[in-house]
């Protein structure tokens, strides 16, 4: 053998192969005596060029299918499992593989005619195979071999006959769905064959038949998936002990998080089960019920806080992957619930020092979304020394979690910016560099104070960036906030550097950004005559620029600037209107994809609602918040019972626009809604009854200046009856405080089943002051028809019917849309001073468990935006909560609301409202109630 140089770095032979050349040789299965070694290397050949993406034509299969197949009578151990390999690998290409069957049937019966140990390689083997090269109309001519092998006293030959199940199901399911039982028989016993052949007795499972177990609960969970108490009753049974292999173990911890999820009946006796897995001997059960836990729908602190605790103990284990693991699922939940976290923080600061940056960086992350304002200063400083020792990607991490921590926490922004700019000057890719520049632009735009010092970072930032798209970013930036500051000239000098020193494309960017100087002021102030004509002449050298785009960009801006009428200069130069681009991407897309092909109609981009900065700002900021949160987590909610179409404060905010806009296209349709203007605001869709009664109704408020539209979406689920004449009865419980006179109401003809019909029924507002809120009670009314069901149609003669669904109420925050302001003290004073205020104290009792469940609470009924970071609780027993919104009129409406939390007396608060419009406040401080 020889160790040359030459030899050591050759390549494997397997790498080289190509289809032609392993066909040519395919030829060696036909000789005589047939040789086990070539034969196998080249099936392997076979094998590894059907792995790696390359097929054989159908003829060529064919041919080396049945090659192959003459293999079968040598004994080699090693060959045979090669063979069943590769036939059932070519068995999806070839034809007539089902000609085998008989040669493959022996093993899988034991007949090889060698020892107990080859007959269980063959047979494990042979199994997969069996199953890959026959169809479903033959499943039943080896349903009994198959039912006998999995209950077989060998692990290999039970695993390989249920995975082969697996397969077979989408083919025959009503046959391998026959074989329950004896999937069951597996769990349990991991061999119990002898009781198919009425012996009676059972077998003690052998040692590493568990993973016999967790494949038997998969194929039980294939075959009951649509059967929610079928596989309850399944998790309920497995789970008294039976189970031994950890890894199915960790399946029944993820049915019985399923089922939770999926049915709130079930939801106590699965939590049992899970919290019990928590003290499992085995530690990757123990991590999975600690999960499941965590990312249960609406989960309370106190049904988490075992799997916390568990959690935290193991952030003390001398092994390093139980370390990481704990602190990885308590990074992604504390993303959720931070105060749940806060009980783990002592234990979770010990790992900042950590050997393994992994674990360290996690830690880190963690405590800087459950830390509050006191700990942030140290945690920076912490940080600060490792940053240089880990790679890009846990930087980002880093980084994000810091971005979070300036929106939440604005008063720490300087110590925030510091640690930025420290790291922007730090060696860094394109994704890094990117991050920090984007976590900066949030402090500039969500924390007006740190504006000056961010921009004058990014100036210095610019100066020697190597990436032309965060160069243009940030000139972009500086364009539209450098006319805000004090001192606009300083950033002129920074911009026109780019025009001087960079590439076409930076300059171009730069141009843009000079002109609005030329047009924008600090608070809207007119233009400082200087600095206009400075801008006039630097635009001006521009159009000697060698680039056409940069002269083009700097001539049409010119041109603007010097334009008499200012007010088109700032319409397109400063462009302090955008549009709703949520909806304007699903107007361009119905408008691609819908009838008119050939585009004969152009695009009415009038028809997309277009919102201010603020607006865009607000749910730019929710956007921000919610992408911190790990995206398989479900954010929680209160405990107390509410709609189900309620949804979280930020998203509130981000789908606000959107939902108007869908229902206006809908409502344009209604001629008798035309004259009732503009659509200002639509409610998601509220459910009046459970979805498994007879007549399924659900409700959607639409407002408009003078008049309250509802929307009733009403399904009759009943197959022998047709519903005419179909007709809501809403009445308000007290018309005159409620103060809504009905206008129309617009039934619908016919209501055959499983048809959904909408019922229009209009108010008119009865007073020009105020908005109403109350309740209204709703009765649906139709004429009942039976069906004939010989003729499948209806009688003639029908009876009048009623049927009462659930009331629905009108609250203050139909009338409110959530904002967004840099300072919330600001508004807070400005609105005191222009409109009118109300207070009132509140005991929202023990129902609600905590001061974070108390803001969210609060945030949904109010439909408000939280300021300065007041989502989020820092302290469980005391929190101001600051919240900032719109009327549909556009009257500003800013609250402050103190809570105090006791166990006894559960959450108590004081609120007070201010509103620009008379009478809003009072109605806001009511709807808490």
């Amino acid at each position: 053998m020889s160790y040359s140089k030459k030899d050591e770095d050759a390549e494997p032979a397997i790498f080289k192969v190509d289809r032609t050349s392993v066909f040519q040789e395919a030829r060696v299965f036909n000789t005589s005596p047939i040789y086990p070694r070539k034969c196998r290397i080249l099936l392997t050949k076979i094998v590894y060029l059907l792995h790696t993406g390359e097929s054989f034509p159908t003829a060529e299969a064919t041919e080396l299918f049945f090659g192959i197949t003459k293999l079968f009578q040598h004994r080699d151990a090693s060959l045979r499992q090669m063979v069943y390999l590769a036939i059932k690998e070519l068995a999806g290409t070839a034809e007539d593989v089902i000609m085998v069957t008989s040669s493959v049937m022996k093993d899988v019966a034991g007949a090889g005619g060698r020892g107990s140990g080859d007959q269980d390689i063959y047979r494990a083997n042979a199994i997969r195979a069996l199953c890959r090269i026959i169809d479903g109309t033959t499943v039943q001519a080896i349903e009994r071999l198959l039912k006998t092998a999995i209950v077989d006293k060998t692990p290999s030959v039970s695993s390989a006959a249920l995975v082969s199940s697996y397969h077979l199901l989408p083919t025959a399911r009503d046959v391998v769905r026959r074989w329950a039982n004896e999937t069951q028989e597996a769990v349990l016993s991991g061999s119990k064959s002898s009781a198919l052949f009425g012996f009676g007795s059972s077998v003690a499972a052998p040692q590493g038949s568990g993973m016999t177990q967790y494949h038997a609960i998969g194929l039980l969970y294939q075959m009951r998936a649509h059967d929610r108490m079928a596989l309850a009753k399944m998790v309920q049974q497995f789970s008294g002990g039976q189970v031994k292999n950890p890894a199915a173990l960790v399946m029944l911890v993820r049915l019985a998080a399923k089922i939770a999820e999926d049915d709130p009946g079930l939801r106590k006796p699965m939590y049992t089960l899970l919290e019990g897995w928590l003290r499992h001997k085995a530690e990757m059960v123990n991590f999975e019920a600690a999960k499941a836990i965590c990312e249960l729908k609406d989960v309370t602190d106190t049904e988490v806080a075992p799997a916390i605790h568990v959690l935290q103990i193991f952030l003390t284990s001398p092994r390093a992957v139980a370390k990481f693991t704990a602190i990885r699922i308590l990074h992604k939940f504390a993303s959720v619930r931070p105060s749940a976290v806060n009980v783990c923080n002592m234990d979770i600061e010990t790992l900042i020092s950590n050997s393994n940056r992994s674990i360290a960086t996690f830690a880190i992350t963690t405590l800087l979304k459950t830390g509050n304002e006191a700990s942030v200063d140290r945690l920076m400083k912490q940080i600060s020394g490792f940053m240089a020792d880990i790679t890009d990607e846990f930087k980002i991490t880093i980084v994000e979690a810091i971005r979070t921590l300036c929106l939440k926490f604005p008063s720490k922004q300087a110590g925030m910016l510091s640690f930025l700019s420290g790291v922007l000057r730090d060696e860094g890719g394109y994704e890094f560099k990117k991050t920090v520049v984007e976590s900066m632009f949030d402090l500039i735009k969500f924390v007006p104070e740190s504006r000056e010092e961010a921009l004058a970072h990014l100036c210095e930032f610019i100066e020697d960036c190597e990436f032309t798209k965060l160069a243009v970013r940030v000139l972009h930036l500086l364009g539209s906030e450098g006319p805000k500051t004090a001192q606009p000239t300083k950033y002129i000098r920074y911009i026109y550097n780019r025009v001087v020193l960079e590439n076409a494309i930076v300059r171009a960017a730069a141009v843009t950004a000079l002109a609005k100087f030329g047009v924008s002021a600090k608070d809207g102030a007119k233009v400082d005559p200087e600095v206009k004509s400075s801008v006039v002449v630097l635009l001006t050298r521009c159009l000697d620029d060698p680039d056409d785009e940069v002269r083009d960009r700097a001539a049409l801006n010119l041109r603007l600037i010097k334009n008499e009428e200012q007010e088109v200069a700032e319409k397109f130069i400063k462009n302090e209107q955008l549009y709703s681009l949520p909806v304007f991407e699903h107007q361009l897309i119905m408008y691609v994809t819908g009838d008119q092909s050939t585009f004969s109609t152009p695009f009415d981009v009038s028809s997309v609602p277009v919102v201010s900065r603020e607006q865009a700002h607000a749910e730019e900021r929710n956007m921000k918040l919610r992408s911190a949160d790990t995206p398989t987590l479900k954010a929680p909610t209160t405990g107390a019972p509410r709609p189900a179409a309620a949804t979280s404060a930020a998203e509130q905010a981000s789908s606000v626009i959107a939902t108007t806009q869908k229902y206006a296209q809908q409502l344009a349709l209604v001629p008798e809604l035309s004259a009732y203007g503009a659509l200002l605001k639509s409610s998601s869709e509220i459910e009046l009854t459970e979805s498994e009664t007879e007549y399924v109704v659900s409700v959607v408020k639409h407002i408009f200046k003078d008049h309250l539209v509802l929307q009733f979406n009403v399904k009759n689920t009943l197959s022998d009856t047709l519903l005419e004449d179909v007709s809501m009865i809403s009445t308000p419980s007290d018309e005159e405080e409620v103060q809504l006179e009905e206008d129309f109401i617009i039934p619908v003809p016919k209501l055959a089943q499983d048809e959904v019909g909408t019922i229009w029924v209009s108010f008119k507002r009865t007073s020009e002051e105020g908005y109403p809120t109350g309740s209204i009670t709703n009765v649906l009314k139709f004429t009942s028809k039976e069906i004939d069901p010989a003729s499948g149609e209806p009688e003639e003669s029908g009876y009048e019917d009623e049927y009462q669904v659930e009331d629905l109420e009108i609250l203050p925050g139909d009338y409110l849309v959530p904002a967004f302001a840099g300072s919330w003290d600001n508004v807070w004073e400005q609105v005191g001073a222009a409109g009118e205020e109300a207070t009132e104290s509140y005991a929202l009792g023990t129902d609600v468990k905590g001061i974070q469940e108390a803001v969210e609470l609060l945030c949904k009924q109010l439909y408000l935006q939280p300021l300065d970071g007041s989502d989020v609780a820092v302290n469980s027993t005391t929190h101001n909560l600051k919240l900032f919104g719109k009327t549909i009129s556009g009257g500003r409406v800013v609250a402050h609301i103190r809570m105090a939390y006791s166990s006894k007396n559960g959450v108590a608060l004081k609120a007070t409202v201010r509103a620009e419009e008379e009478g809003v406040a009072q109605m806001v401080v009511g709807g808490i109630a």
